[in-house]
């Protein structure tokens, strides 16, 4: 008989995530633990796993442990997720980014792809295609191998129209993807122009130098400590005068890099490198 999957206690997280490192090398140390237990009892209750069974699911199924890194780390996403966020990008910082010869952009966090796929579009729109190129990262190799086919479901790009609308940009969304029956796949021109590849923002470092980068809405699931270290790599991954996106409920805490990060929308939590 299955076990009850009552409320895990801080002791039995703290298991959870030296039993996670050490078997599989990912840290969740800090990240927000209420986030953390909110999600893992989502699984327990999924799976009908009390803690025991989780222990024993994750030191013996290696496959189940793909599930379990997914339900933790996929962020919510869609296609021009806060049309606001777009039109400042256009209005503010696109003008500015025209001025180099090459735009870099690192969509960070990037999960089944919605985000970097926007920011291609964005770019091809405004006539930046041939010489911009996005770099998209996540620690999750399950969902970036559906971000590389970007291919959506048709009912979810419909969905997605009204975002782009409202972005003002010419055209419809479904100009950028090849519709077959209920699925919609990404224009290979776009595709092109955008590389997906494991990061993982906890362990690894700055891997280029860039334009622009957006992590948007993964810090809010980071303990301060753990955003620190995030921001430094951002900060060290951007060219002088480059920009960092971040989402809309986050912010910059640290009084180092405030000094160090101009604020161009602070709706939008929108900085610019001027240290």
């Amino acid at each position: 008989m299955r076990g009850s999957t009552d409320e895990l206690d801080s002791i039995q997280l703290t298991e959870l995530i030296s039993l996670v490192k050490n078997l599989y090398g990912f840290d969740f140390m800090h990240y927000s633990k209420a986030s953390l237990k909110r999600r893992i009892m989502r699984i327990m209750q999924l799976k009908k796993y009390d803690f025991w069974e989780l222990k024993h699911a994750l030191i013996n199924n290696t496959a189940f442990f793909q599930e379990f890194l997914e339900e933790i780390t996929v962020n919510v996403t869609e296609m021009f997720r806060d049309p606001s966020f777009y039109r400042a990008l256009k209005t503010q910082v696109m003008p500015y980014l025209a001025t180099f010869q090459r735009i870099k952009i690192w969509s960070a966090g990037c999960s089944s792809g919605e985000e970097p796929y926007s920011l291609a579009i964005l770019m091809q729109e405004l006539g930046y295609k041939n010489k911009s190129f996005i770099y998209a990262t996540d620690i999750n190799t399950e969902v970036l191998q559906h971000a590389k086919k970007g291919i959506y479901s048709l009912r979810n790009i419909k969905g997605y129209a009204e975002n782009y609308n409202q972005v003002g940009l010419p055209g419809t969304l479904t100009d950028h993807f090849t519709i077959m029956y209920d699925a919609a796949t990404v224009h290979s021109e776009l595709k092109k122009n955008t590389l997906f590849s494991v990061h993982n923002l906890i362990s690894d470092g700055a891997f280029n130098e860039f334009q622009m980068i957006c992590c948007r809405n993964v810090f809010i699931y980071f303990e301060s400590e753990l955003q620190e270290r995030v921001l430094d790599v951002f900060y060290n991954s951007l060219c002088n005068l480059g920009f960092l996106c971040l989402g809309s409920k986050e912010t910059i805490r640290s009084d180092y890099y405030k000094k160090r990060l101009k604020v161009v929308n602070s709706r939008e939590n929108i900085y610019q490198k001027v240290g």
